[in-house]
């Protein structure tokens, strides 16, 4: 007896069904698409009359160096057979930190800064920034939900996970944490104040050379050859400059989209952090070492946003 659930269904199949059964998640999603989308409408004709603008040079010059680093990252793993899990663990977690003091100290702090001056009240202004951190996680979410993707400890999720090669599972894992990145160093440089763009820049550069070591060994982990695992790393940094070239055209020349766009990408890196990176970190059993390593990473762009700030 021939039974429909022997033939594979279509991936658009597949993404309804999925729907069907996340509609709160699907709802999530299209209210952040939609956000996103009007603050990109407004940013397009000052994009299209800001392509020699050193706004967007600095943007994507800061989303390449996280290309950069990742890549410079993923190198060692030509030489390195395997890491040991609780180095991984250390590293992942400095990256954490790096990326929670980022969203503090160089989007949220500045977004209420510049929301305050904008509307004359701190309560407003804060309001305006924690719009944008709430379609910065809708935006996640639905994407996480979404898209076929691959953790190490986890395992595979998301619709027609099951028809992907495991290798680009991976990929499409690094690309959604990679994109809220590059967005942020977008958003950071949009206004031309290099006080808050080249920290984060800097920040987000070092903290994705133990990112980039950690998936290119994760590759190797599963059988991935050599430079393949170093290639597929670095393709996942394609992601930073993209996300920069977003990032810069949401907010445009726009005083009220700023604080909303250091929000949503704020919103989209603790989202990373806290629903991936600090999870991956405890599933060893070096929850100490995984914290000590945030705290350093914390502790490190603090400085970083002090000195270059």
């Amino acid at each position: 007896m021939t039974s429909h659930s022997l033939y594979p269904q279509p991936w658009p199949h597949l993404l309804a069904q999925h729907a069907r059964q996340h509609p709160r998640v699907l709802l999530g999603l299209g209210i952040a698409l939609m956000g996103v989308l009007a603050l990109l409408l407004q940013g397009q004709v000052w994009l299209a009359q800001a392509t020699q603008n050193d706004v967007v040079c600095w943007a994507l010059w800061g989303g390449s160096a996280g290309l950069a680093a990742t890549t410079l990252g993923a190198l060692p793993a030509v030489f390195l057979k395997n890491l040991k899990a609780q180095y991984e663990d250390a590293m992942l977690g400095m990256a954490a930190g790096m990326m929670l003091a980022a969203a503090a100290f160089s989007l949220l702090l500045p977004g209420i800064e510049a929301g305050t001056q904008l509307t004359g009240h701190a309560l407003t202004g804060s309001g305006l920034v924690v719009l944008g951190m709430g379609l910065g996680v809708l935006l996640m979410l639905g994407l996480d939900a979404f898209t076929p993707h691959e953790h190490d400890k986890t395992g595979p999720c998301g619709p027609g996970h099951d028809r992907c090669q495991r290798v680009w599972l991976f990929v499409m894992a690094v690309a959604i944490h990679n994109l809220p990145e590059g967005m942020a160093v977008g958003v950071g440089f949009a206004q031309g104040d290099l006080s808050v763009g080249l920290p984060l820049a800097t920040a987000i550069a070092l903290q994705d050379i133990p990112e980039g070591l950690a998936v290119a060994m994760t590759l190797r982990a599963i059988g991935t050859p050599a430079w393949k695992a170093v290639g597929i790393a670095a393709l996942g940094g394609l992601l930073e400059p993209i996300g920069a070239l977003i990032g810069v055209s949401l907010v445009g020349n726009s005083a009220l989209a700023y604080p909303v766009g250091l929000g949503l990408a704020a919103g989209a890196m603790l989202f990373v952090v806290s629903h991936e990176v600090i999870p991956e970190t405890h599933r060893n059993g070096h929850q100490t070492t995984a914290t000590l390593g945030l705290m350093t990473g914390f502790a490190l762009m603090m400085v970083l946003d002090t000195s270059l700030g």
